[in-house]
C-alpha cells in the first residue's frame, strides 16, 4: 500500500507544485512478474508516476552491495560466516549492483539535459547463482571455500514461515514468505541500459579488490545470525524464568523469601510480582518496538535481584551453582544486545 498510495499522493503533489524531474526507485523484474505483492505494489507505483505530467526516471536496482550492509546484502554476510552453506531450493541466479554505481546513475540523470520519461534496470555485468556469491564474499575475507548443504523444501518452508513470525513482532528479516518468491525469480536485467548511457558498472570481483575486507566486515558476518539467537534466548529466558517462578519454583521461591524473613502473603507478593516483571521483560524484548526498553529493564532487575538476594539470603553467593554469579554474565549479554539492536 505505502508502494502505491503514498508513492502516488508524492507524485501528484510534486505535479501540482511544478516539481518536473522525479527519480523514483523501483525494483528489478516487476514489468516481467511479479510473485509478490511487494512487486505488485512496485509496478502500481511504477505506473502511477508513468501516469503524470512529469520529467521521470524509474531505476529498477537488483540486489545492491556497498560498502555498507543491510538487507539481502547484510544477510549474504552472515551466511558467508557460517562453515557450512545451507542453499535454499529453487533460488533465481543474481546480478549484483554495486551501490557506487546507482549513485553514479542518479547523479547522471540530476545532470541538465539528461534524459526522463526512462526506465533503467540496474545491474552488475556478471551473473551469479546465490552460493556464488556467497563464495565470493568469504574470498574478499580471506576465507576458505564452505561446504554446500542442500535444504529440502520443508526446511526452507520453516525458515521463512519463522521469518513472517518475527516480523509480526516488528523485526525485519530478510528471510520470509515474500523474500521466498523474489528469491525464486531471481533478479537479473539488461546491463545494455546503463551502458547505453555512458555507465560502465563493475563486478562484485572487482568492487572485492578494490575495498579490501578488514575486521569490522568478519566481525559484522560473525555477529549477523548471532544477533537473532541472542534476543530469542534473552526473550525465551526471561518468559521460562517467569513460568518456572509461578509453577514448579513457586515452595522453592516462597523457600527463599521466608530464609530471609518474609512470610505469607508478603513472601507470595513477592514472588509473583517478581514473575510477573520476568514475564512483561521478556515479551518487551521479543516485541521490536519495545526490545531496546525490555533490555534496560531487564539490566535494571538483574541489579536489584542481585541486591536483594544479597540482603535477604547472602548465602547464595557461595551457592556451587553460581545463581548469584550468574547475574553478570547475563548482564552483559544484554549490554551485547543493546550494542547490536540496530539495523543501520
Amino acid at each position: 500500500m505505502v508502494h502505491h498510495q503514498g508513492i502516488a499522493n508524492l507524485f501528484a503533489a510534486c505535479e501540482q507544485l511544478k516539481i518536473r524531474r522525479v527519480i523514483h526507485f523501483s525494483a528489478i523484474g516487476v514489468d516481467r512478474q511479479t510473485p509478490s505483492a511487494f512487486s505488485e505494489t512496485k509496478l502500481s507505483g511504477d505506473k502511477a508516476l508513468m501516469g503524470r505530467d512529469l520529467d521521470w526516471i524509474i531505476l529498477r536496482p537488483s540486489v545492491v552491495i556497498g560498502r555498507a550492509a543491510y538487507g539481502a546484502s547484510a544477510l549474504m554476510r552472515g551466511l558467508a560466516a557460517l562453515p557450512a552453506l545451507p542453499v535454499m531450493p529453487n533460488t533465481g541466479q543474481l546480478q549484483i549492483v554495486l551501490l557506487e554505481d546507482v549513485v553514479q546513475t542518479v547523479q547522471h540523470f540530476l545532470e541538465p539535459g539528461a534524459p526522463t520519461r526512462t526506465i533503467v534496470e540496474l545491474v552488475g555485468p556478471h551473473l551469479h547463482s546465490f552460493p556464488e556469491v556467497i563464495a565470493l564474499i568469504r574470498r574478499w575475507y580471506r576465507w576458505p571455500p564452505a561446504h554446500e548443504i542442500r535444504l529440502p523444501n520443508f526446511a526452507s518452508s520453516v525458515m521463512y514461515k519463522f521469518g513472517d513470525i518475527l516480523s509480526l513482532l516488528g523485526w525485519r528479516p530478510p528471510v520470509r514468505s515474500t523474500a521466498e518468491r523474489e528469491i525464486r525469480r531471481g533478479a537479473v536485467g539488461d546491463v545494455g541500459d546503463m551502458r547505453r548511457l555512458g555507465l560502465h558498472p563493475k563486478g562484485l570481483p572487482e568492487f572485492f579488490a578494490s575495498e579490501p575486507a578488514s575486521v569490522q566486515e568478519r566481525w559484522f558476518a560473525r555477529m549477523y545470525l548471532l544477533k537473532p539467537a541472542i534476543f530469542i534466548v534473552l526473550s525465551l529466558f526471561w518468559i521460562s524464568t517467569a513460568f518456572v517462578s509461578l509453577g514448579p519454583g513457586w515452595g522453592y521461591g516462597l523457600g527463599l523469601m521466608g530464609e530471609g524473613g518474609v512470610e505469607g502473603t508478603s513472601a507470595a507478593l513477592t514472588v509473583i510480582a517478581g514473575a510477573l516483571s520476568d514475564l512483561l521483560i521478556g515479551l518487551a524484548i521479543a516485541y521490536r518496538p519495545t526490545s531496546r526498553y525490555g533490555l534496560y529493564a531487564a539490566i535494571a532487575i538483574s541489579f536489584t535481584y542481585a541486591i536483594i538476594g544479597t540482603i535477604l539470603v547472602p548465602r547464595l553467593w557461595a551457592d556451587p551453582l553460581g545463581p548469584m554469579l550468574k547475574i553478570w554474565p547475563i548482564i552483559v549479554l544484554h549490554f551485547a544486545a543493546l550494542a547490536v539492536l540496530e539495523d543501520r
